[in-house]
């Protein structure tokens, strides 16, 4: 009989969201679907709040990665009040924003992913987390937890606290750096640069041991979407421009002004989960399927912008002649950028006007229109503003990096589920490799669902065993 497999909760992941696996009568897989259940509604939410508390409420969308809302929201407010930020107080809000990508990605390399990089797709559930890794290879796991310390440590130092700091404001910072803060910061970065070193040469030397799932963990053909800096190197702040390449590295577009988002990206909606499919128009739904991120940057760059990084970059590119397709390096490309923040972290910190106390630019609501775009640690993030002439928020649209992914993760999970899963012998470790490949992707669930529309919403009524009794749809 044909039946459907459900994952449920998705596990090592951020967030709540599950797997149906559909297979038929002689046990093949048929279709597979990755739901999110959950919807925040943080545009309607905000609706009615005064523009400048705008970025403090947006960071409270996620825990994990609440500067990169800071650094959009904040963008989008500089744009409605009309202003040209100062240089340092934009360098500074540079250093926050690659602080929090090395603890980002450090959460998802090391706390989410490395039970299954280093004691295997197939090993007991009950010790394959960060407990067993702990007990396996305690010096990874110390790795691991120090590397997202340095990156916890340097946004208190900057911010007041590790979570939702206010220090990111419209116009700029609220503070200068001190001589105390940049000399703590730069402390801890030769440190960070050792262990990210060798990180990535235990992850290369086993890169073997996972030729069958690089092959097929969202290996196809895609777009792939990002910033780029000035010099066409990676530009997680978003003060550069959109680039956009084909699966065979080819530029599809370039110098693309990032306030322009709606004219080439759409957002369709489905019943069966709550997380908006973003789109390139110009090839339509479902065929303008896209992917940021990590990998989509490295795919985008012409370079890094400094030397150790570039030098990884270099090798990473040779894994395939055009795009690397695999969504299996997305974890390769993490450790890549996080050897990258680290080393433009200290660049920046070196800069002659990082100590001025010249951070911020006030001004009242010069415009009734304001968008932020900002590379955070899954991909880009669009916030997108309009104000009433009292400065209240009257609409509001997000572009969650997890969202642009949502096309490549449901396509991912079905590659996955026909190579892996058997339905006639089901084994744990099958469906452990579909957990897997959207743990590659490091979706941020609880920032990604939010409203387009009317959005759809299904409540079933359950008996006793199992069975639907009733179903309202709205």
């Amino acid at each position: 009989m044909a039946k459907k497999i459900v994952i449920d909760p998705l596990t090592r992941i951020e967030g709540h969201g599950k797997i149906t696996i559909h297979v038929g009568d002689d046990g093949m897989v048929n279709n597979a679907f990755f739901h999110i259940g959950q919807v925040r509604g943080f545009e309607k939410l905000c609706e009615g709040r005064p523009f400048y508390e705008m970025p403090s409420l947006m960071a409270r969308i996620c825990g994990i990665c609440p500067v990169s809302h800071l650094m959009a929201s904040a963008k989008a407010c500089d744009a409605l009040m009309g202003v040209r930020i100062p240089e340092p107080g934009a360098n500074l809000r540079r250093i926050m924003n690659l602080a929090q990508i090395i603890q980002s990605h450090a959460l998802s390399f090391f706390h989410l992913s490395s039970p299954d990089l280093l004691l295997g797709m197939d090993a007991d559930p009950q010790t394959r987390n960060i407990f067993g890794l702990m007990a396996a290879n305690p010096g990874v796991a110390r790795d691991g937890i120090r590397l997202r310390q340095y990156g916890q440590e340097i946004v208190e130092s900057l911010g007041g606290k590790r979570i939702h700091p206010a220090w990111v404001v419209p116009g700029g910072v609220n503070a200068p750096l001190s001589v105390e803060q940049r000399d703590r910061i730069l402390s801890l970065i030769p440190e960070g640069i050792d262990v990210i070193l060798r990180t990535l040469g235990w992850f290369k030397r086993g890169l073997e041991k996972y030729r069958e799932e690089i092959r097929v963990f969202g290996n196809f053909p895609t777009m792939f979407l990002g910033m780029v800096s000035a010099s066409a190197g990676l530009g997680f702040y978003g003060d550069g421009w959109l680039r956009i390449v084909d699966s065979t590295g080819n530029i599809v577009a370039d110098h693309v002004d990032p306030r322009t988002y709606q004219d080439f990206l759409g957002e369709a909606v489905e019943p069966w989960t709550y997380l908006k499919f973003p789109y390139y128009k110009p090839l339509g739904y479902p065929e303008g399927i896209y992917r940021v991120g990590p990998l989509a940057r490295l795919n985008l760059v012409n370079h890094c912008g400094s030397p150790l990084a570039d030098q990884e970059f270099a090798e990473f590119r040779t894994l395939e002649r055009g795009a690397v397709l695999s969504s299996f390096h997305y974890h390769y490309a993490r450790l890549i950028e996080i050897l990258f923040c680290l080393e433009k972290m200290e660049q920046l910190l070196h800069h002659k006007d990082i100590l001025s106390k010249h951070v911020r630019a006030f001004a009242a609501p010069n415009n009734d229109e304001g968008i932020g775009v900002a590379e955070a640690p899954r991909g880009t993030l669009i916030h997108h503003y309009k104000i009433d002439d009292q400065g209240r928020i009257i609409w509001a649209n997000l572009i969650i990096a997890t969202g642009h992914n949502n096309l490549a993760m449901n396509r991912a999970v079905l590659q996955v589920a026909r190579r892996f899963v058997d339905g006639n012998k089901l084994q744990e470790g099958m469906l452990n490799r579909v957990e897997a490949v959207i743990r590659a992707y490091d979706p941020c669930l609880s920032c990604s669902t939010h409203a387009v529309g009317q959005m759809p919403l299904t409540i079933d009524l359950v008996g006793p065993e199992g069975e639907v009794l009733d179903q309202l749809r709205r």
